[in-house]
């Protein structure tokens, strides 16, 4: 974990709001949002796999609820 980058987190008013916690073999990071940080490397791979994955379950969540909408028109 000795490799540093920079990385701004979106921020807003509502659910973004907050520092974000991450963890990574043991040691746990508190990273500012809205502001430019300076983070290990493993961290930021962190963070970037867990948008990834966020991103992931979205599309299947509408792909998911469009199927469903198909299926229930064509019932009614």
């Amino acid at each position: 974990m000795k490799e540093m980058v920079k990385i701004r987190l979106f921020k807003d008013n509502d659910k973004y709001k907050d520092d974000l916690f991450v963890s990574v073999n043991g040691r746990t990071f508190q990273i500012k949002r809205g502001v430019e940080v300076e983070i290990p490397k493993a961290v930021e791979e962190v963070i970037r796999r867990s948008e990834e994955a966020d991103l992931m379950t979205a599309t299947l969540i509408a792909a998911t609820e469009s199927e469903y909408e198909s299926k229930t028109d064509s019932i009614k």
